[in-house]
């Protein structure tokens, strides 16, 4: 119990200042449901974090009923890293690191988060979660899955918003995934039931 704590506490941290403090500023945009509480704040100036947690409420339903276990380990996740997320957003961005350093530092901090819950079942949401639960009914690295949905998210955001910077939103995708597919792979997330009772 504790050492899930740590890690959704410790995950949702890196993921929130790689957000607010790397992402933001440079107008970057992340994959998956991050990605699309990004879209909502660059679009219609919706917190981001609360957003996500929209967003992510239909899978969690799906969960609750496939696996009880993703469902209660996800919930604290997807909050505590939601309101990092929003938390963040009091501190005045600040644009003077250069777009490429922010694009990868974003990667690295959004992917080191990701992969410290992951490794414990904890998702931060919907993608995360879709995710662990197709590893974990296959033999595809979680770090792939990731990816592939961050990609199509960058794909859709680019469209929606022109003004979105596509090539380093993707530095921000490619980096956090290959950070997600290496600490995974070290550090291989612990399997569980694939049906609840």
């Amino acid at each position: 119990m504790i050492q899930k704590a740590l890690a959704v506490i410790i995950g949702s941290l890196f993921i929130a200042i790689g957000i607010n403090f790397f992402a933001i500023p440079h107008h970057l945009l992340d994959g998956g449901m991050i990605g699309l509480g990004l879209i909502g704040k660059y679009a219609f100036d919706f917190p981001p974090g609360l957003t996500i947690i929209i967003l992510s409420f239909p899978l969690y339903i799906i969960a609750f009923y496939y696996n009880r276990d993703y469902f209660y380990n996800g919930v604290h996740g997807l909050l505590v890293s939601s309101f990092l997320i929003d938390f963040f957003r009091s501190f005045p961005p600040d644009s003077s690191t250069p777009i490429w350093v922010s694009s990868i530092c974003a990667g690295i901090m959004i992917g080191i988060g990701i992969s410290i819950m992951l490794i414990n079942n904890i998702s931060t949401g919907g993608s995360d979660l879709l995710a662990l639960i197709v590893a974990n009914i296959t033999t595809i690295n979680v770090g792939l899955i990731i990816l592939l949905i961050d990609s199509l998210v960058i794909l859709f955001g680019s469209i929606v918003i022109p003004e979105t910077k596509i090539f380093y939103s993707a530095i921000v995708v490619t980096v956090g995934g290959c950070t997600t597919f290496i600490v995974t792979s070290y550090f291989k997330p612990k399997k569980t039931a694939t049906k609840d009772k």
